[in-house]
């Protein structure tokens, strides 16, 4: 791993990018169960990836309110 970058919303961790090897690429590692539909996938712009994983994560935040009420 070359580097690395936290991505967290609302004080939660969703994961981690991580640049490739080819220093271009980055590969998204999940660590929160709301978001692990998207581990290990792999774009060439960070905002991007960044951007599917905050809104796969406030798409099952708000799924889960759903079904709790």
């Amino acid at each position: 791993m070359f580097e690395s970058r936290i991505v967290e919303i609302e004080g939660t961790f969703l994961g981690a990018l991580i640049v490739e090897a080819d220093r271009k690429t980055r590969r998204f590692y999940a660590a929160h169960d709301s978001v692990r539909p998207l581990h290990n996938r792999v774009l060439a712009e960070a905002d991007e990836l960044t951007r599917q994983v905050v809104g796969q994560f406030r798409r099952a935040h708000a799924d889960s309110l759903t079904r709790a009420r």
